[in-house]
């Protein structure tokens, strides 16, 4: 099956080790040893499930994940919903016992197939090997790459228009170990490599292989597990129509189709911080004010809606309201439709024609009112000059007082988000500081990713890490960098392993300390709780030392509690993993 997925393109496998996947390790250890393949040791199956999910998000092409039977499967599941509700392609390969042994009390054995069923493309229990095949050439092997095929195509969105996980259950008999296939040995050259599969290609029509031992079935070509889903016809853009008064939202990954689309259509873009459209002429500063006042937000008639917002109560408000046409280019996961009457489309376009300039113009007006400048005072050149001691010190005075200035929220987000350029990756996560961020940060085009689909705050730095690496392979410049709270990081704890002797990426996980989950401190909650519970409960203080962490994971650490010192530490060269600890108040 490896061998197969590697002849079509797929180039990344997160494994984690255990006795009944043992064949598929090895034969993806002997892959990587060939130069076919990237191979990704992690011990943890759910930061293994996460880092695949950051290659497939910054690469757009699936990686595979590859685990043993049991609780290591069912670890995977949280990188599989992300998956499927951020439409990322992910290959999934659980080892299994045979069908014999399920149900009858055998060790490490749960039902398996149906796990991830609710969001998986494709999914499906293969027939158990029932024989070698050394030279790849046999039916089995045939079977194998009609499903790899198809796999391939279901994740990359084939028959659903969205990219999501597939699920291939792979039960094996014991022996588990023998001799490597002969046909590993064939040079890369002489694979058949497909660098992309069409995911609208249909599936080539194959015969039925059925195991009689198992009574496994795979239908080639019709879909596995009973989830064919028919292509549907491709439909022309809905024309945009001049004259209601529009905006255009741009939730996470929305990309800059939704830059365009406003700068065409000559409406205001309201874009998230983790939309990658946050830049351009039409963008709006202090979106979530400006949507609350009656002569902006009030007035707005038709909103056209890219990516998945999740970041303001304004927005949600907005696309709840019935009185407002709303338009939604379909995405991954369930289609938007808070006011119950949405229209999904597939593509847009604008129909010719003059734009509101007065509507855009009242927007742009206010967005420039709205906007922040984060930025620290530039010194007073001209009284750090001058010759009169009082105002030579008071300047020198001035000057230290802002280095000595100790960071805030705003200072932190701004100070990294200044520090990252186009071929740099940043990661956010859900944490209060994107909220942070979304409120106040201005325009910058620069990649920006955030595991947005379910908003978990789990899998953070499994994901930037994965990111990090498929960004800056084969020598690529730029740093990967996570801006995250405590409970985020600690959550995550175990993605800050890297075995010894794979690649060690450029990335630095900035995490803002405020000794809990201050997110809850904005909510209504807060209001009501009595203040003893509401910490034991929500707040959830800890006393971790993340220096601690730092040394016995084996990264850099630092701490910096001004801008200054964090300026220097964001543009200093970054040769590996660094932890950079802010600590701010609650």
């Amino acid at each position: 099956m490896l061998c197969a997925l590697v002849e079509l393109g797929i180039r990344h496998i997160v494994l984690s080790p255990g006795s009944r996947s043992q064949a598929l390790a090895l034969v993806a250890a002997e892959l990587e040893q060939r130069g076919m393949l990237r191979l990704h040791v992690r011990i943890d199956e759910r930061v293994a499930g996460f880092t695949a999910l950051g290659i497939a998000r910054e690469t757009r092409m699936p990686a595979v994940v590859v685990c043993t039977s049991g609780t290591a499967a069912a670890n995977l599941l949280p990188a599989a919903l992300e998956s499927h509700h951020s439409g990322v392609p992910l290959l999934l390969l659980t080892a299994d016992r045979p069908p014999e042994l399920r149900g009858v009390g055998a060790n490490q054995t749960t039902h398996q197939l149906g796990m991830f069923s609710p969001g998986a493309r494709l999914e499906a229990d293969l027939p158990v090997p029932d024989a070698t095949d050394p030279d790849g050439d046999g039916e089995q092997s045939l079977m194998l790459r009609q499903v790899a095929a198809d796999v391939v195509s279901a994740a990359l969105g084939a028959g659903t228009r969205a990219p999501g996980p597939v699920h291939l259950n792979l039960p094996f008999r014991e022996p588990l170990g023998g001799d490597l296939p002969r046909w590993l040995g064939v040079p890369t050259t002489e694979l058949t490599a497909i660098a992309e599969v069409d995911p609208d290609a249909a599936p080539v029509e194959e015969p039925s292989v059925e195991d009689e031992a198992s009574g496994a079935l795979y239908q080639g070509g019709g879909g596995i597990g009973g989830a064919d889903v028919p292509a549907e016809p491709e439909e022309l853009p809905f024309v945009l129509v001049r004259g209601p008064r529009t905006v255009v939202v741009a939730g996470a990954d929305a990309g800059p189709d939704a830059e365009t689309l406003a700068h065409v259509g000559g409406w205001p873009l309201i874009a998230e911080i983790v939309s990658g459209a946050r830049f351009g002429r039409n963008l709006v500063h202090g979106y979530r004010r400006l949507l609350a006042d009656p002569l902006l937000g009030g007035r707005v008639e038709r909103a056209v809606v890219l990516g998945h917002p999740t970041l303001s109560r304004e927005s949600a408000l907005l696309l709840s309201d019935p009185d407002v046409e709303v338009l939604a280019i379909r995405g991954p996961g369930e289609p938007l439709n808070l006011n119950g009457a949405t229209t999904a489309l597939d593509a847009v376009a604008v129909a010719p024609g003059e734009p509101d300039r007065e509507w855009l113009g009242l927007w742009l007006h206010a967005s420039r009112e709205a906007s922040v400048d984060l930025a620290p005072p530039a010194p007073d050149a001209d009284g750090l000059s001058s010759a009169v001691p009082e105002e030579r010190l008071g300047a020198i005075r001035a000057e230290l007082a802002a280095v000595r200035s100790p960071l805030d929220r705003a200072a932190l987000v701004d100070a990294v988000w200044r520090a990252t350029w186009p071929h740099d990756r940043l990661m956010f996560g859900s944490s209060r500081l994107v909220r942070v961020a979304d409120a106040l940060l201005g325009g910058k085009k620069v990649p920006v990713h955030a595991n947005r689909g379910l908003a978990g705050i789990d899998g953070t730095i499994g994901t930037a890490t994965g990111i990090a690496l498929a960004s800056q392979a084969d020598g690529v410049p730029g740093v990967t960098r996570v801006l995250l709270g405590d409970l985020a990081l600690l959550h995550d704890v175990g993605a800050l392993m890297l075995p010894p002797g794979e690649d060690e990426p450029r990335i630095q996980v900035i995490v803002g300390n405020d000794g809990g989950g201050t997110i809850f401190d904005d909510l209504e909650v807060a209001a009501v709780a009595p203040p003893a519970a509401m910490d034991r409960v929500l707040y959830t203080p800890h006393s971790a030392r993340f220096e601690h962490l730092a040394l016995a994971y084996g990264w850099e650490y630092q701490r910096v509690t001004t801008r200054a010192a964090l300026d220097q530490v964001l543009t200093t060269s970054v040769g590996g993993r660094q932890l950079i600890e802010v600590p701010l108040p609650r």
